[in-house]
């Protein structure tokens, strides 16, 4: 690095700092540690390391930057703003306020630049290993002899919140494991936490840490510019097996003695000695100002940006001729395609088979796999029990030299997991997929929570999905799960009932390509549910509720059933009598987003006598039986007993819905 390059760059990272403390002081809101502590740090990335074109902040071989530590999102809007991304000054200074563009943390979608949603702890270090997944993925599926298409790097920024986070730990071993050498995670070490200095909560040494999990490790004094440049440029020279850990010494506050090295320097108490801290900076009195210098070094390296970019452009151009139909299958996979003739390639099941729904989900896959093939499939060291492997596929395994697999054994990692598949989703190529037990999506919530904020269209198999998993008992029989995953905004909840209703749930989430979905999966065999044509199954699905049994006379009652129960529902219609409707629910989301005119036909407003069964608790069922109507759900833990008996002691049996149904009618 030259002594000018040094000489701008340190100025640019004085900029940054104060661009950091004026919008924070100006809303009286914010974290000022990380984006005073860590000025250097975005000086060398985005003056010197990273490549980038801030016109085309979506050019799929750019260099990746994942701001972990989220709370100091004024240092990733700052670096944006100065490396010439659509980010003006005025969003700078309506940052934190009412449609700005520069929300409290990062938020995917909303901010050119922004590469994903990190606002818990931790989550983007488990995006940056799933955008290192996905990196290899492309390079192995798109790259030739002669065009090289993707050779980029990850970058993730995190502090000691991250890594304490167990996510963290878990996609941490899992780059190491799988030898994610384009992944380069700078840590940012003030030895400072909220609430106190790191000491009191921690200590480990954490680069040893991560080199017990198969990274490499580097300790640096992250203010000396030459230094952070040596190591990254290293770092991105290195393909080695090894991810890259490059723990950078920083002092929190940098620039604000009052608070500067002290836990007080993490949030927004230093910004009132924003004054001083300008001069302190050398920085002018005026708040939001950039000298002609730094604009102008920018303006200077964008355009080589651009000349790197426009190279890169000739030799995809000339990538695509060579193979057009692999440049359209890149195409689809950015473009999030779905067959529009998905379902159709789904072979329809025997009528006499009687399977568990995920057997059956594992028999639709197949094809769907075939039909899809950016589809990838993982499962945490479940494949065994949730039947998502694709068969046609190999392994995901960059150390045995197939990089390009679609089966991705993440492990026992369901936090991991989750934040994975939101990082491969993020980079938007391959369609992601993960599996685990029902009970255990708790372990992923924040990254399916994040998912949904963020529309990525990731898929989660959850198998064994209610107290029929019998003799593994309470623990493991995930009573208030399902309602658990339908109260997240944007998350749809599929629980199909059978084969055909499995192959429609399947189709419907895969063309879903907004928001995440929920497959809910039984590991007890159901019976198939013929007295309902086929196509009305699969139908039913993608609407998300249906008539499956109309009634023979004047409507009387209408029971509703999703998943497992529905069986039971279908066989207390007929003894009850012929003036009896039964609704298959399989997604209450996909349900309520069609129109008013075919709910109302479904439900008819008129007919108030209703009985809805679940096998899981029953709140939200009562938005569809109303006042007038029953639930039959179990509000308890469930019993370590056989399946078929667990639920006859629950009451999940047609005599349950014939009994309510003689009740119901009565009043």
């Amino acid at each position: 690095m030259s002594d000018l390059d040094t000489a701008t760059l340190a100025t640019a990272a004085n900029t940054a700092r104060g661009l950091a403390i004026d919008a924070i002081h100006k809303c009286s809101s914010g974290h000022l540690g990380l984006p005073l502590g860590a000025a250097e740090i975005g000086a060398v990335l985005f003056g010197e390391a990273m490549n980038y074109d801030p016109t085309a902040p979506k050019w799929i071989n750019r260099d990746r930057f994942v701001l972990s530590a989220g709370h100091g999102s004024m240092f990733l809007y700052a670096w944006l703003h100065l490396a010439g991304y659509d980010l003006s000054l005025d969003e700078l200074k309506n940052f934190r306020q009412l449609g700005s563009s520069t929300p409290g943390h990062p938020e995917f979608g909303e901010t050119p630049g922004v590469e994903a949603t990190t606002g818990p702890l931790g989550q983007g270090v488990g995006n940056g290993v799933g955008y290192a997944v996905s990196g290899k993925m492309a390079a192995a599926r798109f790259n030739t002899d002669e065009h090289t298409l993707f050779d980029h790097h990850i970058f993730v920024l995190a502090g000691d919140g991250c890594l304490q986070e167990g996510v963290c730990h878990e996609a941490a071993a899992f780059a190491g494991h799988f030898q994610l050498d384009n992944l380069i995670l700078i840590y940012d070490s003030n030895d400072v936490t909220l609430d106190a200095m790191a000491v009191k909560t921690q200590s480990e040494d954490t680069p040893a840490r991560f080199a017990a999990m198969g990274w490499d490790t580097t300790t640096i004094d992250g203010h000396d510019l030459a230094a952070v440049a040596a190591a990254i440029s290293s770092a991105k020279a290195n393909d080695n097996g090894k991810p890259k850990f490059i723990e950078c010494k920083t002092e929190i506050g940098r620039g604000i003695p009052e608070v500067a090295g002290t836990a007080a320097g993490h949030g927004e108490s230093g910004a009132k000695f924003a004054a001083e801290a300008h001069q302190l900076l050398g920085l002018p009195p005026e708040t939001f100002t950039v000298s002609d210098p730094v604009r102008d070094f920018f303006k200077a390296r964008n355009t080589e940006q651009a000349t790197a970019h426009a190279a890169w452009q000739d030799t995809y151009e000339a990538w695509a001729a060579a193979d057009p139909a692999m440049a359209q299958l890149l195409t689809s996979g950015l473009a999030r395609a779905v067959p529009t003739d998905l379902l159709e390639q789904i072979p329809e099941f025997d009528p006499e088979v009687k399977l568990a729904t995920r057997a059956a989900g594992g028999a639709v896959l197949q094809p769907v796999a075939a039909a899809m093939p950016l589809l990838v499939s993982g499962s945490a060291d479940l494949y065994g029990s949730t039947k998502n492997y694709i068969k046609s596929a190999r392994d995901f395994e960059p150390q045995a030299g197939t990089p390009g697999g679609r089966n991705i054994w993440f492990g026992i990692r369901e936090h991991g997991m989750g934040a994975i598949m939101n990082g491969i989703a993020y980079d938007g190529i391959f369609r992601a997929s993960g599996a685990t037990f029902a009970v255990f999506a708790d372990y992923l919530r924040p990254s399916i929570r994040l998912a949904a904020l963020s529309h990525l269209p990731t898929l989660y198999l959850f198998t064994h999905d209610s107290i029929g998993v019998g003799e593994d008992g309470p623990t493991h029989q995930p009573v208030e799960t399902l309602s658990g995953l339908r109260v997240i905004p944007g998350l749809d909840v599929l629980r199909p009932a059978d084969p055909e209703e499995t192959a429609g749930a399947y189709a419907a989430a895969l063309q879903r390509t907004d928001g995440p979905t929920a497959m809910m999966l039984t590991r007890q065999s159901l019976p198939t549910q013929n007295e309902i044509p086929v196509q009305v199954r699969r139908d039913g699905a993608y609407h998300g509720g249906y008539i499956a049994r109309q009634e023979e006379s004047a409507l009387e009652l209408i029971l509703l059933a999703s998943g497992s129960e529905l069986q039971h529902a279908m066989v207390a219609a007929t003894e009850i009598g012929t003036g009896v409707r039964v609704v298959s629910m399989p997604c209450m989301e996909r349900f309520d987003r069609q129109p008013a005119d075919y709910r109302d036909e479904v439900l008819p407003p008129a007919c108030t006598k209703r009985i809805a069964m679940e096998a899981g608790v029953s709140a939200l069922w009562w938005k569809y039986v109303g006042s007038d109507g029953r639930v039959i759900g179990i509000d308890r833990f469930g019993i370590s007993a056989p399946g078929d008996t667990v639920m006859e002691q629950l009451h999940m049996t047609p005599a349950a819905l014939v009994a309510a149904a003689k009740e119901i009618t009565r009043g």
